[in-house]
């Protein structure tokens, strides 16, 4: 059930708020979700064959492109044996369509017909695309430095782009003014019903490894894809499908490492970041409105955060490519990360790939 973790109150039937109407505090899954092998549907395409574990409304229509059943590939790197999650294969490029669907889902099931995003280029397109699926006219704000080939990813959907100049946080600051007008807020930062979706990640690995990683490396900048796969070995583990979680690394840009610096520090709440320019721009967030689960969600799991400099993003785009593998610089920040810690990670060690090359300048 999604419920205020605040005030615990549930997320109301009749209305879709971003943040709870009683005490504005954040939504999510403050019991997990729950996991049952009896119940997975191998009939259904991707992610919705564990349809049972998204606390759907009853008569929720399932929206698809094709989603989730990504390639877990493998390879020896720094004298480990390393495997890739390609979640740029799914079907916009980007991990995204796991989240975006099972979203896009809730938003049909409540008769919503338009609705307003806000990315720095991944998000949004996964939007625009699910939502021309499914008849929602979308608008997505997005920041001014977002590259080309995203924008125009996402006005090939359908989608109105809102451009804004400055910041990250100013676009977030833009699409709230459209949220204070009425408009519905498809979030995928706030709102917590995607988070099932990516939950899936976990449910895929351990099937496709036969058992569960040691370690998970992955990109974070809100964190909804750390939360989101947290939460799948959390319910598998619920459900007597594993013994244990995997040790997770959440892996930020030098230049705008809230968490990073937080988990550093000892603290229990992101430290107020100024927002660098970072080569990453999927994880350019210097406010992640998560950040305090997540910093929680990585001490429970004995994990870490591990900050990639500048100069190193881009070589270990290279590095990557070398093993046939093309992805986005914020999913190159594995490469390095992995440089720095393989010796400590339990094996076997799976990066999750976050977004395809395609989407680069």
């Amino acid at each position: 059930m999604i419920t205020c973790l605040e005030c615990h109150q549930p997320y109301p039937k009749d209305s879709l708020p971003h943040l709870c109407p009683n005490c504005g505090g954040l939504f999510g899954f403050s019991e997990g979700i729950t996991y049952s092998s009896e119940k997975v549907e191998p009939g259904l395409p991707g992610i919705w064959r564990y349809r049972h574990s998204f606390s759907l409304p009853i008569g929720a229509p399932l929206i698809t492109l094709g989603e989730g059943d990504t390639p877990l590939i493998w390879s020896h790197v720094f004298g480990k044996k390393v495997g890739f999650k390609l979640e740029s294969l799914n079907p916009t490029g980007s991990f995204k369509d796991r989240s975006t669907a099972v979203l896009v889902s809730w938003l049909v099931a409540a008769g919503v017909k338009e609705a307003v995003e806000d990315s720095s280029g991944n998000a949004g397109a996964s939007f625009a695309a699910y939502a021309a699926r499914s008849g929602i006219q979308a608008r997505v704000f997005i920041p001014s430095y977002a590259s080309g080939p995203k924008r125009s990813q996402i006005e090939s959907y359908g989608a109105d782009v809102i451009t804004v100049p400055g910041s990250r946080s100013k676009t977030a600051e833009a699409v709230l003014q459209e949220v204070e007008g009425g408009a519905i807020y498809a979030s995928h930062a706030f709102l917590p019903q995607g988070t099932a979706g990516i939950a899936t990640i976990a449910y895929e690995l351990v099937q496709q490894m036969n058992g569960i990683p040691g370690t998970i490396l992955l990109p974070v900048g809100h964190g909804s894809l750390l939360l989101g796969i947290a939460l799948g070995f959390q319910a598998l583990k619920q459900s007597g499908q594993i013994p244990q979680v995997p040790k997770i690394i959440g892996i930020q840009a030098a230049e705008c490492a809230p968490l990073f610096n937080a988990h550093k520090n000892h603290y229990k709440e992101p430290v107020l970041t100024v927002e660098g320019k970072t080569i990453a721009e999927g994880v350019q967030i210097s406010t992640p409105y998560h950040g305090k689960k997540v910093l929680r969600v990585v001490k429970e799991n004995g994990g870490s955060f591990i900050a990639v400099g500048e100069q190193e993003i881009t070589p270990g785009q290279q590095e990557l490519a070398k093993l046939g593998i093309h992805v986005e610089l914020t999913s190159a920040l594995v490469w390095n990360a992995l440089e720095q810690i393989h010796q400590e990670c339990p094996e076997p060690i799976v990066c999750i790939l976050t977004g395809h090359g395609l989407k680069g300048v």
